[in-house]
């Protein structure tokens, strides 16, 4: 039976059959919220089509909460349907180099990659990382101070993030330039050759693996290539486990800025409370964590038959999990269309739930805490430069900004300099 949807609230597209996502942008990149608020409204699971692939799209907090941790839902690729493993998306991804690692696995296999992970990224060695990512938040805001105007994304959320990535996984200064611009082309954040990327990114960390292997460095990668019995990795692991780090942990720390900082800008009494009183930036993050994060779709593949919201989806079918959906369901969160850094209720789903939520969110968060921390202590008068246009990258599963300008005026002093406080919230 055709699914029944607020007409006046979509573009006009035919809905008879599965819903084109790809057919509906640019306006669904600069605004999925509306779309998706139709659909959710209309029913908990949709037929729809992105990428030239049928999909579920599961659109309801309670759902897609539930479907997260749901053990017929596969993250690894044996489970998809053969016809679809050919796909380049998916065979990139999820068939392709520097694919075996934990988020396209399931146990035991993840159990095994995720200890040995937790063993080295531990959260000693990520708070001991405040001091380096201050004094480079501090440095980057000082380049930029005087000329009362920047883009964000280019000159703050994006160096910021990626210099701390390659420290931590310990690529020697003379390759980072190299690294990066394989790093902006394969995440979207540059124009570029993506395939070709990949493939330099693939050739340099598998030599990097080697090179850990014997140097005796005391980074995240050295201390996983010396590691023994159970928590012992392959190269191949290594390397797929350091794109990893990268591809999911860089454009989440870029989004994070980039999209709560637009959401603050487009609320000024949002902004200029957080301004007054810096003790509500915990919460904040985890605001614009729900309200617009980073993530916005997570991919899964029905290993077995199985239901969701009364939908029987069939074995080796792909479904869509809309964290972005799911973040705004009213039946979760009271005005949740609304952006609101008082919300008591600080739980979400941008890093996930259940087993595979994401080891990197406490760097995310303390990343997010530094840079919002120095950018409303260094400029004050914050507003979009309307002169220049806002630039989304297209992306199934993350949602983020490529510039994003603002003009301000600079303060010399820092009213965001009390002793960071942040509580990181329990997962769910």
């Amino acid at each position: 039976m055709p699914v029944r949807l607020n007409r006046d609230a979509l573009p006009a597209v035919s809905f008879d059959m599965a819903v084109n996502l790809d057919a509906l942008r640019p306006g669904f990149t600069d605004d999925p919220y509306s779309v998706l608020k139709s659909l959710r409204e209309s029913g908990p699971v949709h037929r729809v089509e992105t990428l030239g692939v049928p999909m579920w799209l599961v659109t309801r907090h309670a759902d897609v909460r539930a479907a997260l941790d749901n053990p017929l839902l596969s993250s690894h690729g044996s489970a998809l349907a053969e016809p679809l493993r050919g796909h380049p998306h998916f065979a990139s991804w999820w068939f392709g180099d520097l694919s075996d690692h934990m988020m396209n696995s399931d146990a035991p296999d993840h159990t095994r990659l995720r200890r040995a992970v937790s063993s080295q990224l531990t959260p000693r060695r990520i708070a001991a990382l405040r001091p380096r990512i201050e004094q480079l938040a501090t440095s980057l805001a000082d380049s930029f101070a005087d000329s009362g105007r920047c883009d964000l994304i280019a000159d703050f959320a994006a160096p910021l993030p990626i210099v701390v990535i390659m420290e931590l996984l310990g690529v020697p200064a003379v390759d980072q330039e190299n690294f990066r611009y394989w790093a902006d082309v394969v995440t979207g954040l540059r124009d570029g050759d993506a395939a070709s990327a990949r493939e330099e990114t693939s050739g340099y960390l598998r030599d990097l693996v080697v090179h850990k292997r014997t140097s005796g460095d005391d980074d995240l990668i050295g201390g996983l290539a010396r590691a023994t019995g159970e928590a012992a990795l392959t190269d191949g692991e290594l390397a797929s486990l350091a794109f990893l780090l990268l591809v999911a942990g860089y454009p989440t720390a870029v989004d994070l800025v980039g999209n709560g900082m637009l959401a603050l800008l487009r609320d000024p009494e949002q902004l200029e409370l957080l301004q007054r009183s810096s003790s509500l930036l915990p919460g904040a993050i985890e605001e614009f964590l729900r309200f617009d994060g980073p993530a916005s779709h997570v991919l899964r593949f029905a290993s077995r038959p199985l239901a969701i919201g009364g939908v029987r989806i069939p074995a080796g079918d792909v479904v869509l999990l809309s964290l972005a959906s799911a973040e705004h369901d009213s039946a979760r969160y009271p005005r949740a269309d609304q952006l609101n850094i008082e919300r008591a209720d600080r739980q979400h789903l941008a890093f996930g739930h259940g087993v595979h939520f994401c080891l990197g969110a406490p760097l995310a968060r303390l990343e997010g805490d530094v840079a919002f921390r120095t950018l409303l202590g260094r400029c004050a008068g914050l507003a979009l430069d309307t002169s220049r246009p806002l630039g989304w990258r297209v992306s199934l599963g993350s949602r983020g900004l490529r510039t994003l300008p603002v003009t301000f005026r600079t303060r010399p002093g820092l009213p965001l300099d009390e002793q960071a406080t942040t509580k990181v919230p329990k997962p769910m």
